[in-house]
């Protein structure tokens, strides 16, 4: 089901999706103040991006696409099964809506249980590693409507958001990886990162 918004727009055109040695993936953004026509477009510009990436992604936030100001999308349900009626009440609202935008998303708490599960991103290409993160989050945000929402959010949902919420303070999921895995990943890290300002 794709965002109302997006219908109005004369096909959204993807954006380049920004890899490690971006500056902007290593600032804090701003908060949206209004959300104007030009945050609707970038939105639904994100969300075309998302969905038409080689690699299929479950999120992408505004600095990923070199933009820093608190603006995530989301596509964590994409069949039936995990629009199932016995997911959190999180996934129970906004799975329906999915892709979606949302405007200054922040977690105003999060489970004591945690729950570790490997995870990639579309700004780190080539590189993957397990990520431990509290297992339920407490959502608030906008819509691009304006509307606000307070939900908590589990399973793929909750994973999601905290990646994403991530980048909006300038943290990359590497940074959350044990040393071994760091390791690892580091030639491809850097070799990302020569790419990446040899672009700029």
């Amino acid at each position: 089901m794709m965002l109302s918004f997006l219908d109005k727009l004369v096909k959204p055109r993807r954006m380049r999706i920004v890899c490690n040695g971006h500056p902007a993936l290593r600032k804090r953004s701003l908060p949206i103040v209004t959300i104007t026509p030009e945050v609707r477009e970038l939105a639904a510009r994100m969300i075309v991006t998302m969905l038409e990436n080689e690699i299929v992604g479950v999120g992408l936030a505004a600095p990923q696409v070199g933009v820093n100001i608190r603006l995530i999308v989301l596509n964590t349900c994409t069949d039936s099964k995990r629009c199932a009626p016995t997911l959190s009440p999180g996934e129970l609202l906004l799975n329906p809506q999915m892709p979606l935008a949302l405007v200054n998303p922040e977690l105003l708490s999060v489970s004591e249980e945690m729950d570790t599960a490997e995870e990639g991103c579309l700004s780190l290409p080539g590189i993957s590693g397990h990520v431990t993160r509290p297992l339920r989050v407490l959502l608030s945000a906008r819509t691009l409507e304006g509307e606000g929402l307070q939900v908590e959010c589990g399973g793929l949902l909750s994973r999601c958001l905290q990646h994403e919420i991530d980048h909006l303070d300038g943290k990359l999921f590497y940074d959350h990886l044990d040393q071994d895995e760091q390791k690892i990943a580091a030639p491809v890290m850097k070799s990302l990162e020569r790419r990446e300002k040899a672009l700029q």
